[in-house]
């Protein structure tokens, strides 16, 4: 039985009106929409089985950091589903120790002969830089995920402009914080490995240089998006100092707000942190949060798979890079 356009407008997410639009090339479709719903109508067979055979599988492997990070469970999730809604990929996930160079080095050597495509999420390091640019050389297609190495072999990058995103961050904080007296900040990231995390940091100070010069970074720690890591230096933080806001750049941000909690002073710090998790969204809801830069995985997912398997094929796609987008307490989003 032939696939109705109800069924693919069901699986798009959209009306069948617009289901109906797409395959009869009509206009008033915007161009991601109509290429989602394309690549739902040649995964359900609308076309015939010569359509969703006519290209092998692409063989990708995706190299993950474990650990308690909410924003990368859900980024591994998402390109599982995106895989699936795309078809013809082989998708396999392989999570490493988090901040670890020389495993991530490894894991990347050993897909020699066994991939066409790997996206990672990348730790700006010698050893890595060398195995990236190694795998390249095998023909294999790379692309960097979340955060960039910008000097080796890759097909691209798709994640946000950190540096901008800690431009924000920073807007933020000054914007909340009083402007008739001198505030002390405290920065939480992941690691320096990050290079994601370096420029989020640098985009914070460049911009609260020219724009807030009332606000002193008074302390700077690596928490190894740990949150129970986290929860111990904001208490020594907290022990040393009288913090008026908090930036996290990575993750962590339980502990953090465990922290916050217990001392009594959630609602007294402003506090701006990244990525909409389902902590996060609780910590909006009861004001420990301000608010969280938000990169969505799901489109970042789906802009990696579509940008592999394209490159793998030879084609050339069109690009929607993700956005940043600030989310407060009244905008949290269904996602």
């Amino acid at each position: 039985m032939k696939t109705t356009a109800s069924e693919i407008a069901r699986e798009a997410g959209v009306s069948s009106a617009t289901v109906d639009r797409v395959l009869n090339n009509r206009d008033g479709v915007r161009p991601r929409t109509r290429e989602i719903v394309m690549q739902v109508a040649a995964r359900l067979g609308y076309f015939g089985p010569m359509h969703s055979a006519a290209k092998a599988a692409v063989r990708m492997d995706f190299i993950l950091p474990a650990g308690s990070n909410s924003f990368m469970k859900a980024l591994r999730q998402h390109l599982i589903e995106e895989a699936q809604s795309y078809g013809n990929c082989d998708v396999k996930i392989h999570q490493i120790e988090v901040f670890d160079p020389g495993t991530l080095a490894e894991q990347l050597l050993a897909l020699r002969g066994a991939t066409d495509a790997v996206g990672l999420v990348a730790l700006d390091h010698p050893e890595v830089r060398e195995a990236v640019n190694a795998l390249a050389q095998t023909g294999v297609h790379i692309c960097t995920i979340v955060s960039d190495i910008p000097t080796v072999h890759k097909v691209g990058y798709v994640g946000i402009d950190n540096r901008a995103a800690g431009r924000l961050a920073g807007l933020l904080v000054g914007r909340l914080l009083p402007t008739d007296r001198q505030h002390k900040v405290a920065l939480f990231l992941g690691s320096h490995a990050y290079r994601g995390h370096e420029e989020r940091e640098m985009g914070f100070r460049s911009i609260l240089s020219e724009e807030f010069p009332d606000l002193t970074i008074a302390a700077l720690t690596e928490v190894s998006d740990d949150r129970d890591l986290a929860y111990e230096e904001t208490l020594r933080i907290l022990e040393k100092n009288k913090i008026n806001a908090i930036y996290s750049i990575g993750a962590g941000n339980q502990g953090i707000a465990r922290a916050l909690q217990e001392k009594g002073i959630s609602r007294k710090t402003v506090f701006v942190a990244h990525d909409i998790t389902e902590a996060t969204r609780v910590m909006l809801i009861d004001r420990t949060l301000d608010a969280v830069i938000d990169q969505n995985p799901k489109v970042q997912a789906r802009e990696v798979i579509k940008l592999l398997a394209s490159t793998v094929h030879g084609k050339s796609e069109p690009e929607y890079p993700p956005r940043l987008q600030v989310i407060l307490r009244e905008n949290i989003p269904s996602y």
